[in-house]
């Protein structure tokens, strides 16, 4: 089966903009793998840089083993970050935009200098960050009913739907224990408990996952620039979302992320 990665992403574009959900592309083709994906996320990528938006920085998906294991990696995966998905906390973010999103806590960096790899290490890329935030990534498929292979949420944009973060940035020597493993969060919706999570949750050490991104970009090429964000990947299992619901990240040392859903 002949593989059109410029037809894919053309398809996603259109799903993105008309929030009408697509069938799987490996359900057509089981084949396809990490490798094809990257292909069509990177030509979706220009679509939508083409209308106007701009790659800020990436986000890191599945940092946790459980997750590796359900898409059958060993490894975690990584899409470019738009500037159109970015909101400060409190954010109140309308159901229209997305077609099937779920909340989930994470750590965010915002790096002061670049990073080249391979060849980073976690010690370089420590000192590359300018300063840690907290923040919650709302997940979305463009795939119906999250049928997703691994090929389909690379392509996707590793299902990046939004991001909210709080308007704090705090200096990894700020940290009582300059430790982001030991960051504990805990998330709540309308009040009551959703879970909780630490830092370690991100590949064991989120700054570990600044330096797996460096590297792993570094051999396609890409270099990660100073005042990019990097996300480090979810501290718990994401929750769905509902109008009316109210959900509340609060990170220690990092300070509270608040998002409000509504129609």
């Amino acid at each position: 089966m002949a593989f059109d990665a410029q037809d894919k992403a053309r398809q996603l574009y259109e799903a993105r903009r008309r929030r009408v959900p697509i069938p799987p592309f490996t359900e057509a083709d089981p084949t396809l793998g990490a490798e094809e994906g990257y292909l069509v996320q990177q030509e979706l990528v220009r679509l939508l840089v083409a209308d106007g938006d701009r790659v800020v920085g990436h986000k890191v998906g599945l940092t946790s083993r459980p997750m590796q294991r359900m898409f059958g990696m060993d490894s975690p995966d990584y899409a470019p970050v738009l500037a159109s998905t970015l909101h400060g906390s409190p954010a109140e973010l309308s159901m229209s935009g997305f077609i099937a999103p779920k909340i989930e806590a994470e750590i965010v960096f915002v790096l002061g200098d670049e990073l080249r790899g391979p060849g980073v290490s976690i010690t370089d890329a420590s000192r590359a960050v300018a300063g840690v935030a907290a923040a919650v990534e709302i997940v979305d498929s463009r795939i119906v009913d999250w049928r997703i292979g691994l090929a389909d949420t690379v392509a996707d944009l590793a299902s990046n739907g939004a991001v909210a973060t709080s308007g704090r940035l705090v200096p990894l020597d700020r940290l009582s224990n300059m430790d982001t493993r030991l960051i504990g969060m805990v998330m709540t919706r309308n009040g009551e408990l959703v879970d909780t999570g630490a830092g370690a949750a991100a590949l064991g050490d989120p700054v570990g996952v600044i330096a797996w991104l460096a590297n792993t970009l570094g051999e396609r090429g890409v270099v990660l620039e100073a005042g990019h964000l990097i996300m480090t990947g979810a501290l718990h299992a994401a929750a769905p979302m509902a109008a009316g619901d109210v959900f509340l990240a609060e990170f220690d040392e990092l300070g509270p992320v608040t998002v409000r859903v509504v129609e």
